[in-house]
């Protein structure tokens, strides 16, 4: 073959990559410019104060004291935790799904978040953690997270390497954990308002200190879940592929997974269980992104970051729309959000996919 046929030969597949980085180009322009409008969003959306005196109080104009504490001290600090949540959740999700070569696999499905809501009511409800100490209540969901991540792994036992078993066997601990968060719910009455928001997923009352505990946790273990793409992309070729390129692909999928199971401790420690967000919305990256994870990860963290702030501004509307029509202690939780579109976006898929033959 002459070098001119060769050029031929590889020219649909050059142009097929170059229209490939150009999508991948826009998409992450598009979601990097989405990043601060939703957060603007999410500043403006609450109650108490119009867009205008949320707009002057962020912008430094003449405002009374309290709108400027508002602003700086609860809305700002409450955007930033649901971008940092949601990163996580995103990079967590999509580990998940690429680790256990299931497209099902998500936190919720796996005893990770679960196990992280357990900790968390458990040690509220035995008085050893509050709304008020978010240093006690991260430690705790995160012990209880790697408890349930924990747990799957001893169940699995030597069928980690197939993901029809890890799936079933992550649906079954969840079930558990689920039932262990009912029965203390049953033993500490009291904590009723605790448990659903832990079980639900919210946003309200973080603080800066909540931030500060959020921030260093997900840059770490984000930086950690990155830099695993490429070994997992060679996992996706099969084990003799990856032991034929120098991996040992369990070392490889259990470093993955404790990135995964700490993301996602640390988001629900800050947040709660927001649900479907770490199952639909990296669908969506590796669509925007493609199939190579050096690109769909930061795209699926940025992506998720964009959803769940887009969700809790949706929230506050809401709750802002309840107050006009005279329900002015209803609070709209962004897991409600979450969930509600999250199964309509399923619903609307499944339903999709029947009706092709």
């Amino acid at each position: 073959m002459s070098l001119l046929e060769r050029a031929a030969s590889t020219a649909p597949g050059t142009a097929r990559s170059a229209a490939r980085r150009r999508r991948s180009a826009l998409a992450f322009g598009a979601l990097l410019l989405a990043v601060p409008l939703v957060a603007v969003l999410d500043l403006a959306a609450g109650r108490a104060l119009s867009v205008g005196e949320a707009w002057r109080a962020f912008t430094g104009g003449a405002v009374d004291l309290t709108a400027r504490h508002l602003v700086w001290e609860v809305r700002l600090p409450r955007a930033l935790v649901a971008l940092g949540a949601g990163a996580a959740l995103g990079l967590a999700g999509l580990i998940l799904q690429a680790a256990m070569r299931n497209p099902l696999a998500a936190p919720e499905v796996t005893g990770v978040t679960p196990g992280a809501v357990f900790g968390a009511v458990a040690a509220t409800g035995a008085g050893l953690a509050d709304w008020a100490s978010p240093v006690a209540v991260v430690v705790s969901a995160v012990a209880g997270g790697c408890g349930g991540a924990g747990l799957l792994w001893l169940m699995t036992g030597r069928t980690r390497s197939d993901p029809a078993q890890m799936a079933v066997h992550g649906v079954l601990v969840s079930a558990a954990l689920s039932g262990l968060t009912a029965v203390t719910l049953l033993a500490a009455p009291g904590e009723l308002g605790s448990v659903v928001q832990w079980m639900v997923g919210t946003t309200e009352a973080r603080t800066w200190q909540h931030w500060n505990l959020l921030w260093p946790w997900v840059l770490f273990w984000g930086a950690a879940a990155c830099l695993t793409a490429g070994p997992l992309m060679l996992l996706r070729c099969g084990e003799q592929v990856a032991e034929a390129a120098g991996l040992v692909p369990a070392r490889t999928r259990g470093l993955a997974l404790l990135c995964a199971v700490a993301l996602t401790a640390g988001a629900v420690a800050s947040v709660g269980a927001l649900g479907f967000v770490g199952l639909v919305v990296p669908h969506a990256a590796l669509a925007l992104f493609g199939a190579d994870l050096r690109l769909a990860l930061p795209g699926a963290a940025l992506a998720v970051a964009v959803a769940v702030c887009g969700a809790d501004a949706a929230a506050q509307l809401a709750s802002r729309a309840a107050t006009a029509w005279g329900a002015e202690h209803l609070s709209v939780p962004v897991g409600a959000v979450t969930t509600c579109v999250g199964a309509a976006v399923l619903l609307s898929v499944a339903r999709r996919h029947a009706v092709q033959p």
